[in-house]
């Protein structure tokens, strides 16, 4: 059997896997251990299983991912969610709609220092989620905004996703997090016009809600400052020169738990809690880097990347047609995996046809963490949608489904943008001096 077929048919086993719920991290694993046996022969294997567990999870800039994580954890433990939503609910809870409009804006903000989409989700819901259905709002527009605010967390810096494709790809940190500025407040501006149109069309969807004075909306503002000083100082510290990404997110996660303990939400068992989320959510990404590794190894021995990029030139097709086809992947692939275990399968083989075809690598990861984030909220498996039911197993999940429709349409438009006008990413990097 040629060895591209066996890389072909290593993938194939490899989704099949996990269709059936086998663990991501082993079905790669054990794909990659088992396909490389005939490709490399047992001794090479058996070298690889030696020292590619370790290459997997030494890199320095993965010291990032546990600070990040440490940082979201002590962050919605301090209350700063909470804050966050109120005092921009302050501003607009008035208009019609304005309630998820501010679940939206809150999402944004706390994905800034949380870097992750499912722990935005799970956290703001159950911050907005309760008040949303208080004041009455349909139970589908209230669920989908939550669902669909909390995948700005994958994008907006500090991004633990992107830390990982700057790794995969040997592209900078600083680089990427400036590059998905400029589409994450894109993105959070298009959902929340999905929200107002929404709510125009089908005014019973989300009422208005009561109008606040000049001084209860300033103090409401001023309950934010925590935010807004943390995430300064994070991703401010890193393009004024102050310190790198690893230490920018230990300065990060140390001033979560300095706020946590200020406000005296720090107890001992709070803070057992908080290091075992931590340490656990941290295993879980080191052990799918292992799988992955391993899965790379054989993919690389089968040759397959250099076989699609010998197929490409061959059907003589555009880098946009190769690009569409590339997207509709992943479009369907996100509807069955979560965004890190795609990231890692998928990448080691589509990136060098990418590269290939002349692709910027920075605009690549903003368009693929996009796509991502599309796959988060799309039926039937966007795996924010079951964080979404869990947090409110009395809502069906058809009807958080049926909700979540406007922000896709919304998530499209950014992608059609993305890919007519490509500075939208690579504009501010290039400013601020990347190359």
């Amino acid at each position: 059997m040629p060895s591209e077929l066996i890389g072909i048919t290593g993938f194939a086993v490899t989704l099949v896997l996990i269709a059936l719920r086998v663990p991501v991290a082993v079905a790669m694993g054990l794909v990659g251990v088992i396909g490389a046996i005939p490709l490399a022969g047992w001794p090479t294997v058996k070298f690889m299983l030696g020292t590619q567990p370790f290459g997997a999870v030494h890199p320095y800039g993965l010291s990032v991912v546990p600070l990040f994580i440490f940082m979201g954890v002590f962050a919605s433990h301090a209350g700063l969610s909470r804050n966050l939503y109120e005092g921009i609910y302050a501003f607009i809870g008035h208009i019609r709609g304005g309630l998820a409009v501010a679940t939206i804006g809150a999402c944004a903000g706390f994905g800034a220092i949380c870097g992750s989409s499912l722990a935005t989700a799970a956290t703001m819901s159950r911050v907005a989620l309760p008040e949303m259905r208080r004041k009455g709002y349909a139970e589908s527009l209230a669920a989908a905004s939550v669902a669909a605010g909390g995948t700005l967390g994958v994008l907006i810096p500090p991004s633990i996703i992107l830390v990982i494709y700057a790794l995969l790809v040997q592209e900078s940190i600083g680089a990427l997090f400036a590059a998905a500025l400029i589409p994450g407040v894109l993105g959070t501006v298009l959902y929340m016009l999905a929200v107002y149109l929404r709510t125009r069309l089908n005014p019973a969807l989300g009422p208005p809600g009561e109008r606040r004075n000049a001084r209860q909306r300033l103090r409401a503002f001023y309950r934010t400052w925590d935010v807004a000083l943390l995430f300064v100082v994070v991703i401010g510290g890193i393009y004024a020169g102050l310190f790198s990404p690893t230490e920018a997110a230990a300065v990060g996660a140390a001033g979560a738990f300095l706020f946590a303990a200020a406000r005296r939400q720090l107890s001992w068992q709070t803070l057992l809690a908080g290091i075992r989320e931590t340490a656990v959510t941290s295993g879980m990404i080191f052990f799918i880097l292992i799988g992955a590794a391993l899965f790379n190894f054989f993919i690389e021995s089968s040759n397959l990347p250099g076989y699609l990029v010998g197929l490409v030139n061959g059907l003589d097709w555009s880098a946009w047609q190769v690009m569409v086809v590339l997207l509709v992947f992943y479009l369907l692939l996100g509807c069955f995996m979560d965004s890190l275990s795609m990231m890692l399968l998928t990448v080691p083989f589509i990136f060098p046809v990418v590269e290939h075809l002349g692709y910027d690598p920075v605009w690549f990861g903003i368009v693929l963490v996009t796509v991502i984030e599309l796959g988060l909220i799309t039926p039937p498996i966007g795996m924010n949608l079951f964080v979404i039911h869990s947090a409110a197993p009395d809502v069906p999940l058809p009807r958080i489904m049926a909700g979540i429709l406007p922000f896709i349409l919304a998530d499209v438009l950014r992608l059609a943008l993305l890919l007519a006008f490509p500075a939208l990413a690579l504009g501010l990097p290039r400013l601020l001096g990347f190359d």
